[in-house]
Formats: structure tokens, C-alpha cells, sequence
């Protein structure tokens, strides 16, 4: 999909630069590429930034991992998913693959998470009779992989931290919403689907649970003004990544960890990391870049606030839309678009955390079908993409909502 759209980006801005010139503006074809230098250089100096923020989170995560923290909230969610996928035999690999899967992807463990979902989808299509088309527990797995399940989404604060927020985690608690609204959107639709029986006491009693902490969640703001939401979200998510850091450091204590040199094994990998994400950033940022500054960009979005300003509805979060229109396509693209309306518009804008709230609670649906199902041979995606798309649309509908709840 990138192989077309990014392309596109530049093409489209050459034929709007080129019709401008031609109608007596020239100046837009030299901005446009003063934009492409430009951006170019601040790529670079954004990647390199996020070494240190990526050395030691890599670090702590590398801790948590030996500490077997993701092994006891595996254990955790195992009763769960034996009853969310009834066909997988008792005591077989594929849940333990799954359960772990799912809980590195709650801590936050990409690095982890993506190898043993592939473990996982393996372990599945070991169960597969028809090993062309996906099964249930498959179709269910990928999308609960989609809708973002993450408590604590470090990699959007590590952003807002290197764009120059004063407060990175004021958006915790907005992002936790919505990803949860998108999850167990995600969840109901698959359910109905596949005719699950939720009723079951051990399933309703995880969802009463999740239920009963959104709404513990949700009593912490109820009520406040608009100024004092983030301020509250703020306390809640600098004291739940302060809480993380010790949860980790007391995890790898009482196993006997080697805490430090553990940590500067994890952290190793930052720089690398960081290096690695030079190329995506310079080409998803100069090309929505020169996008922009071809005028096309701004366009568009007019356009779509103007049809929902004759609607009669508020056209705040607009600038947003590319980042969630994105996201379903390309995490890296999707990551391009919050980081660019957070320069245009300013890091803490109404848009720029709009963008945050969406990048943090929704997932690159297209690009997890392709590699989860892709490893596996699976042609046929049945109600997948259909169910995940769906969980996507929630997330940014609830992301939006929650920001107006919040900072306005």
C-alpha cells in the first residue's frame, strides 16, 4: 500500500506546484522544496533525539522480561482466551503463545510482542483445516492485535516529550479511553461474528472487570472542568509510568535479575533503534511535507471542515484526520502525520493531541493482516479486516470525543 501512496504524496504536489506556477505563483515550487531540505534535516534531528527516551525504556523493558512479568500477566488472561477460542484444545501451545502475545502488547513490549504474535498465528494454523482461509481463533487474534490493547503507550510520549511537550502523559488517560473503546469494539463485533458465548462467567467476569476499571477510570474526571481533565489525565499517567518503572525494577529484584546489567542490555538497542528509524521518518515527513506545502493538504482538510461546518458540527480535530486515515495503512506514515501536525500546529494544539489520542489507541490493521496472516500462507481474511477496520473507526471516534471532553 505505501508503494502507491507515497508516491502519490509527491506526484500530487508536483502537479498542484506545476498548475500554481503556470497560474502566476512560482513561489509555491520553491517552497515546496525549501520544505523537502527542511524537513529532511528535522527528521533526522527527531530520530536521533529519541535515542535516549528508546535506550531506556529498552532498557527497563529488558528487565521486565526476565523478571517473567509478561509470563504472570500471560497466566493472567489465559482463562480468558481458552474460553474466546473454544477450538483450541486444552493445555495446546497456541494459547499460551497467544496469552503472552497480548500481555507483551498491554506492557508496551513491541520487540517482544511481534515475535511471539507470529508464534502465535504459527501455533493456530497448526489447528487450521483449511490452512488457505483463517479460523475463528485466528480471525480473533488479529483483531484484538489491531485495536491496540496497550496500558501504557510509551512510544506516543516519547514523541510529545522530543516535539517539545511540558507535560508528555497529560494525554494517558484520554488514549486509555479510546483504545479501550476501540478493543472491545473490536471483541463485540468478532463475537457476533463468530456467535461467542460472552455470557459465560469467566468471560463476563474479565469484562466486568475491564468494565468496572474504565469506570473507576472514568469517576477519577467525572465532573471536572475542562482545565483541570489534563492536569488529573497528567497525574494519572506520570504516576502510572513512575509506578511501571518501579513495578519492573521490583519484578527483576525479588527473580534475582541483574538489574543493571540487564538494563544496559535492553538499552543497547536504543541507538540502533533510533537509526533505524531515520529512513521512514525522511521519506513519510518530506513527502506529507511537500503535500502540504503544495496546498493540497490544506485543501482537502478545508474542504472537510467546511462540509461539516454546514453540518452544523465543530471542526477543531480536522487537522487531525490525516493521522487517523493513515493509521489503518502504515504505523510509520500514521507516526509521520502526528509528528507534522504537531509542528504545524504546536504540540499541546487541540489537533496535535487529537493526533497523539489516535496514534495511541489505534492500530495499523492492514499492515498486521498482511504479516500475521502473510506468515501463515492465509489468503482468505473472512471477517478480519472487516472487524478490524470497525475497531479502528471506533478508536478515532472516541479519541475525538474524549480530546473535546478534555481540552475543550
Amino acid at each position: 500500500m505505501l508503494n502507491r501512496v507515497w508516491p502519490a504524496f509527491f506526484l500530487l504536489a508536483f502537479a498542484s506546484c506545476l498548475w500554481q506556477a503556470i497560474m502566476g505563483h512560482p513561489e509555491v515550487l520553491a517552497a515546496a522544496v525549501e520544505a523537502s531540505f527542511k524537513t529532511a534535516k528535522s527528521a533526522v534531528e527527531i530520530a536521533l533525539g529519541l535515542t535516549g527516551v528508546l535506550c531506556f525504556w529498552l532498557g527497563l523493558f529488558q528487565i521486565a522480561e526476565k523478571s517473567g512479568l509478561t509470563d504472570r500477566l500471560a497466566w493472567v488472561l489465559a482463562p480468558l482466551f481458552r474460553r474466546l477460542m473454544p477450538e483450541v484444545p486444552p493445555g495446546h501451545p497456541a494459547i499460551g503463545s497467544v496469552t503472552l502475545n497480548m500481555a507483551a502488547n498491554m506492557l508496551g513490549l513491541d520487540n517482544a510482542a511481534t515475535p511471539m504474535g507470529l508464534k502465535a498465528m504459527r501455533d493456530l494454523q497448526s489447528l487450521n483445516p483449511d490452512p488457505d482461509t483463517a479460523t475463528n481463533a485466528q480471525v480473533l487474534f488479529l483483531v484484538l492485535n489491531t485495536s491496540s490493547v496497550t496500558l501504557i503507550p510509551v512510544s506516543v510520549f516519547v514523541y510529545r516529550a522530543q516535539m517539545g511537550a511540558p507535560d508528555p502523559a497529560s494525554v494517558f488517560l484520554p488514549i486509555l479511553m479510546a483504545t479501550s473503546v476501540g478493543t472491545l469494539t473490536g471483541l463485540l463485533a468478532v463475537a457476533w461474528v463468530q456467535k461467542l458465548k460472552l455470557w459465560d462467567r469467566v468471560v463476563f467476569a474479565y469484562l466486568a472487570a475491564f468494565l468496572a476499571l474504565m469506570a473507576g477510570m472514568v469517576s477519577l474526571v467525572i465532573g471536572l472542568p475542562p482545565e483541570a481533565l489534563g492536569a488529573r489525565s497528567s497525574l494519572i499517567g506520570n504516576l502510572a509510568i513512575f509506578g511501571v518503572i518501579v513495578l519492573f525494577l521490583l519484578a527483576g529484584w525479588r527473580k534475582q535479575v541483574p538489574l543493571y546489567d540487564s538494563f544496559i542490555t535492553g538499552a543497547k538497542q536504543g541507538f540502533e533503534v533510533a537509526v533505524n528509524l531515520i529512513p521512514f521518518m525522511v521519506a513519510m515527513l518530506v513527502a506529507i511535507a511537500m503535500f502540504r506545502a503544495s496546498g493540497i493538504l490544506d485543501a482537502l482538510l478545508h474542504g472537510v471542515a467546511g462540509g461539516l461546518a454546514w453540518l452544523g458540527m465543530n471542526t477543531d480535530f480536522v487537522p487531525a484526520l490525516p493521522t487517523a486515515l493513515m493509521k489503518s495503512f502504515s504505523g510509520s506514515g500514521a507516526r509521520a502525520m502526528m509528528i507534522e501536525t504537531m509542528q504545524t500546529y504546536g504540540v499541546d494544539s487541540f489537533p496535535a493531541r487529537v493526533a497523539a489520542i489516535v496514534q495511541g489507541s489505534s492500530e495499523t490493521t492492514f499492515y498486521v493482516l498482511a504479516v500475521y496472516f502473510g506468515s501463515v500462507g492465509i489468503r482468505h481474511e473472512r471477517q478480519a479486516l472487516a472487524c478490524g477496520l470497525l475497531s479502528d473507526a471506533a478508536s478515532v471516534a472516541a479519541a475525538i470525543l474524549v480530546a473535546y471532553w478534555f481540552y475543550t
